[in-house]
């Protein structure tokens, strides 16, 4: 396309006010610079930085998002080494984190090394399992009550059909919850290395229209009903458990505390007591703990996981207790949905940040990858919650954020 040409397209495109792509003939980098360029005359900004992409535009533009005008970037600090020992690590790792938020890595690298130190962390995955639950809609209770027992009564051929839509996907279990004519079934499915979240709704929009519609008379009214619970801080998620269900635990030697973080256990502990018991039980707040959403955050903008359940991530809960070594701190993070193929973790630097983790790509056996990166995860949570209420603890949380966050002290 010839300058003159583009330059006419986007003054009529900036005089419609219009970001849509403008032609299908247009390459899918004319298509991008165009919209950008259009926005600029709109909004009288200059979008210098936000051009140039190194990903695949065609690519992201057709699977990742719409309306492309460029990229964003985040800066990537890494922590560790961080010693772990789980089912699918045993060893030591380091673990990139994506933030603007100064002190962040710098915390989560002191909790790394206050963990390496004691012997390391050990994980423990107790279940994974993608959920999606539409919502069905009876004539009564009496009908709801039927309905429910043919979801019972025909789960194997459920999950049958279920495999038809993908190789990659198994039906674990179905439990269904009724609300006057309302049933909302909740499907949980393992969906190996995928964070699984359009292979569960592909598979539940083939299984309702092919075989229980069909089979039941009975409508589905929405796809989604919230009792999956998706991208909700919900008491769902929290105790029946979404994506990786993960744990990790540590007892942080009374050596460590004195000389890596700069308080003594009982300081710790009353912190703890004070801030997560109490102050959480206060607020109302689902999870208890200190920062597990930094931490989670950090992991999936490197990792190239959805943004959105972060919420999810949220909801753990974190102890911590005097013992004879010094203190015990666990984590336990209900609800992780993400994998390590699929949406996000293509695109080139998170592929590369997965693989700094080992984890890139589909694992052998399948779904090892996404378990290991679960397990990664809640450690190096633990490592931010070992190190924060440590700093609290000390007083030094004021301290740090101004000299690392404000002053911009490199490490």
């Amino acid at each position: 396309m010839t300058n003159i040409k583009k330059t006419r397209e986007i003054q009529k495109l900036a005089k419609k006010k219009s970001i849509r792509p403008v032609s299908s003939t247009f390459e899918y980098e004319d298509q991008m610079d165009i919209r950008r360029q259009v926005l600029e005359k709109i909004t009288h900004t200059k979008l210098t930085h936000i051009n140039s992409p190194t990903f695949d535009v065609k690519t992201v533009s057709t699977k990742n998002c719409e309306n492309l005008i460029g990229k964003i970037e985040i800066p990537l600090g890494v922590a560790g080494p961080l010693k772990i020992k789980g089912n699918f690590i045993n060893g030591e790792t380091f673990v990139p984190l994506a933030t603007t938020e100064g002190a962040l890595v710098a915390s989560v690298n002191r909790g790394c090394k206050a963990i390496t130190e004691s012997g390391g962390a050990y994980v423990y995955l107790e279940q994974s399992g993608i959920t999606r639950a539409p919502i069905f809609r009876t004539n009564n209770l009496m009908q709801a009550k039927k309905f429910v027992s043919w979801i019972k009564s025909h789960f194997d051929d459920i999950a049958q059909k279920v495999k038809e839509t993908s190789s990659h996907i198994t039906l674990l279990s179905i439990t269904p919850y009724i609300a006057g004519r309302n049933v909302y079934p909740r499907f949980v499915f393992d969906t190996q290395d995928a964070m699984g979240m359009n292979m569960a709704t592909f598979a539940c929009d083939h299984v309702i229209r092919m075989y229980i519609e069909k089979s039941t008379k009975v409508r589905c009214v929405a796809l989604s009903g919230n009792v999956c619970s998706d991208k909700k801080a919900s008491w769902m998620n929290k105790i029946e458990k979404r994506g990786h269900s993960v744990h990790a635990d540590v007892v942080i030697t009374k050596d460590v505390i004195r000389e890596i973080l700069k308080t003594s256990p009982e300081a710790i502990v009353d912190t703890y007591t004070r801030k997560i018991l109490i102050g959480s039980a206060i607020s109302g707040s689902i999870g208890f703990n200190a920062q597990h959403a930094n931490i989670v955050a950090s992991i999936f903008a490197a990792t190239g996981q959805d943004l959105a359940h972060v919420v999810e991530g949220s909801l753990g809960t974190t102890t911590a207790e005097l013992v004879e070594e010094g203190v015990y701190f666990s984590v336990f993070l209900p609800a992780l949905p993400l994998g390590t193929v699929g949406g996000g973790t293509s695109l080139a630097t998170q592929k590369e940040a997965l693989s700094i983790l080992e984890v890139a790509g589909g694992g052998n056996p399948s779904g090892s990858h996404a378990k290991k990166l679960a397990e990664i995860t809640a450690a190096a949570v633990m490592a931010g919650e070992v190190s924060l209420l440590s700093a609290i603890a000390a007083g030094d949380l004021a301290k740090a954020h101004k000299k690392l966050g404000r002053e911009g002290i490199a490490l």
